[in-house]
């Protein structure tokens, strides 16, 4: 007895399910897409610093141009303590077996700036240092994923209004919605191609042609489509 309880329950269950999954689809609806995109300037660019000792005719000690790096930093207004990192000291093995002479040593270093500017400036300030071994990395937004969010926000208000624009002739009302999808991925905005700096040379001569510079903006770009029910 309790089997056949069972299996009526069972039957009884997928057909209630059954017949929402057929009310769902009986319910007029009108499918639309919706769009949002935004451009934004990055706020933290990584830059790759690499300093090592000379040749041995005119080496110089690490330590010394590890300090003389801080203190043009310092004097760019940038904070090494909480914006400059380092992967550690290593040391060149390979050249020591070969020459028997001293070990080159060498440091590598991650520096966080905000903006183009800052990072052009440090880049001519390690040009009048001789250290030439530096290259941006990472091209990045620290609030990406909230400015993503807002368009998707946006982004389904557009369905809404195209939705409404589609109906408002037919004198059909436009209800809940009933089914959202999201197109877009959350892909972390570090591409490379967002490297490419804008009246950038090697060494700017003024003022004015360092406020020109400017890394190319991230495209944020939203894609969603949404099933609303017709009043």
């Amino acid at each position: 007895m309790k089997k056949y309880i069972l299996t009526a329950v069972l039957v009884a269950g997928l057909y209630a399910a059954s017949a929402q999954y057929k009310s769902f689809l009986d319910v007029p609806f009108i499918e639309v897409n919706g769009f949002a995109d935004t451009l934004v300037t990055p706020n933290e660019i990584v830059i790759k610093i690499v300093i090592s000792e000379g040749d041995l005719k005119n080496k110089v000690q690490l330590e010394e141009q590890e300090r003389k790096l801080v203190t043009a930093l310092k004097g760019l207004g940038i904070n090494p303590e909480s914006q400059l990192t380092s992967s550690g000291m290593q040391s060149d093995y390979r050249y020591y077996v070969l020459k028997q002479k001293d070990v080159l040593k060498s440091k590598e270093y991650l520096l966080r700036v905000n903006n183009a500017v800052l990072a052009t400036k440090v880049f001519m300030e390690m040009d009048k240092l001789g250290m030439a071994n530096a290259e941006v990395v990472t091209v990045r937004h620290t609030d990406i994923a909230a400015i993503r969010n807002a368009c998707r926000v946006a982004a389904v208000k557009n369905a809404y209004t195209r939705a409404v624009a589609l109906t408002t002739p037919l004198k059909t009302g436009v209800g809940i919605p009933l089914h959202i999808t999201d197109y877009s991925q959350d892909a972390d905005a570090t591409a490379l191609t967002s490297i490419r700096v804008r009246g950038f040379s090697s060494m700017a001569k003024s003022e004015e042609a360092l406020l020109a510079i400017d890394f190319e903006k991230i495209n944020v770009n939203i894609s969603v489509q949404v099933k609303f029910a017709l009043k």
